[in-house]
């Protein structure tokens, strides 16, 4: 929970809220924990999110999974096989969703082994990761963060999504302070990104998907704008 030693934050509120609703989701998995996604564009937050939302859950005694899909991405060589600015090869080749089923979602799902790792693949060393398995409590609850997290091929392997709705010039604004990206959307070499997302938003209908919708425009101060319990 919130430390009481300062005053809540209209961000903390959120993350209660947040919380709350991952908690009545877990309590309808039983035997395998729940497997929660965080979704959203590049410079939305995920990870922010998804460490908050951790902390959180751990202060009201839950044994909280972390992991991101960042984790687990192709090799450059496939990655970039159409191109570096080629956003057709950014969908279909940038994430091993194969591997991540296989080696985190498939065995914290129903009638799951609970055997599992959280990195198959070091994006910075482009460089395999031969992790060593854990196990899982059933009762646990895994949140993963990651653009496209409710592709076709993911989706049917999380128990909820909480997405993150940001705009593309407020996204891009932070990736210029973050990572050096143009500020620009349409810059040249964003498109790889901007498309991706625009290709996901046509075909995946995200938004519309998600069992949460967080506003986070302002992450001071984040809404709710759907819960699907609700």
């Amino acid at each position: 929970m919130i430390s009481d030693a300062r005053a809540q934050t209209p961000r903390d509120a959120v993350l209660e809220a947040l919380a709350d609703a991952v908690v009545v989701r877990s309590g309808e998995h039983k035997t395998h924990p729940a497997r929660i996604g965080i979704d959203g564009p590049d410079g939305s937050g995920k990870t922010t999110l998804r460490q908050e939302l951790a902390e959180v859950l751990r202060g009201r005694g839950f044994d909280v999974i972390e992991a991101s899909l960042d984790d687990f991405h192709r090799p450059r060589v496939v990655r970039y096989a159409m191109g570096r600015d080629s956003w057709e090869g950014y969908w279909a080749a940038a994430f091993d969703y194969e591997t991540l089923t296989s080696d985190l979602l498939t065995p914290l799902g129903p009638r799951g082994t609970l055997r599992y790792r959280t990195k198959a693949h070091d994006l910075e060393t482009d460089t395999p990761v031969e992790e060593g398995w854990l196990e899982a409590d059933p009762h646990a609850i895994l949140l993963i963060d990651g653009v496209l997290i409710q592709r076709r091929e993911v989706i049917s392997n999380l128990n909820c999504a909480i997405y993150l709705d940001v705009p593309f010039e407020e996204t891009y604004q932070r990736l210029a302070v973050r990572n050096g990206f143009p500020a620009d959307p349409e810059a040249p070499s964003n498109l790889r990104y901007t498309e991706t997302q625009r290709h996901y938003q046509r075909t995946c209908t995200p938004v519309e998907r998600a069992g949460i919708v967080v506003d986070n425009t302002d992450p001071g101060n984040p809404s709710i704008v759907k819960d699907n319990r609700s």
